[in-house]
């Protein structure tokens, strides 16, 4: 069985057994709220006694997935407007030194904080020279 179906089959026998239990303690008039609690701890218990072999399919399905057989699963392609370009692009620049400084920050990078990037720069340059 594939891990799909068994996860469905699973999860729907399981609502089935909460579903019954439910049922019944309505029908004896215990109150709503205690009744699904009870529900829940006997369907708990009746899936995890009785429902064995579909646990183990899902446990194992799930296992091949994630584990496999060594297949790697393709990658989604990338969307326009990716930025992946632009961080290829900065990390390049970084490694060859035409990078901006961290002081400047993305946003003189990109352009729109340029002339307040130049003007810090500009006034820390004119505070060392008069300190020294």
């Amino acid at each position: 069985m594939k891990t799909g179906r068994t996860w469905v089959v699973y999860t729907l026998i399981r609502l089935g057994i909460f579903a019954v239990v439910l049922a019944i303690l309505l029908i004896t008039q215990m109150t709503p709220w205690i009744a699904a609690a009870v529900a829940a701890v006997i369907s708990l218990c009746a899936s995890y006694i009785f429902l064995k072999k579909p646990r183990e399919e899902l446990a194992n399905g799930l296992y091949e997935a994630r584990h496999g057989n060594g297949k790697v699963a393709p990658r989604a392609p990338e969307k326009a407007g990716s930025d992946e370009d632009l961080e290829d692009t900065v990390v390049d620049e970084a490694g060859t030194g035409k990078g901006t400084s961290t002081a400047t920050g993305t946003a003189a990078s990109t352009g729109a904080d340029t002339a307040a990037g130049t003007a810090a720069a500009t006034a820390s340059e004119r505070q060392r020279s008069s300190e020294a």
